[in-house]
């Protein structure tokens, strides 16, 4: 099975999982959420299989930056918050099929035998 892995080319957590996956005998793809993704199509799946909570990283820069204001969209419109700031979306996400991961974490490692 093929996986996509979504994130930016500038994080270091997305090189070290598509390096592991590959290692792992993975065929991953990947794709960059700035330039490359289709986010109109992708957030809404992703919103669906893992949540707002777990799909906004609530711990970045960005986040930080952000005012009141556009942080209460993450209640109320996540998918606009998302797509006007592409790097709030917690990295890297993985399709494998219709399966969603989000983040690097040993539960996600594991499951891809990383």
């Amino acid at each position: 099975m093929t996986l996509t892995l979504y994130g930016l080319k500038s994080c270091d957590t997305c090189r070290k999982a598509l390096k592991a996956l590959e290692a792992a005998g993975h065929d991953a793809a990947f794709v960059d959420i700035r330039a490359h993704a289709d986010l109109d199509a992708k957030l809404p799946v992703w919103l669906c299989a893992v949540g707002a909570d777990t799909l906004i990283n609530t711990r970045s820069t960005t986040w930080r930056g952000l005012d009141e204001a556009e942080r209460a969209k993450a209640q109320s419109d996540p998918q606009a918050l998302l797509k006007a700031h592409p790097a709030l979306i917690k990295r890297p996400v993985i399709e494998a099929g219709d399966q969603v991961s989000v983040g690097w974490t040993k539960d996600v490692q594991s499951a891809f035998g990383v």
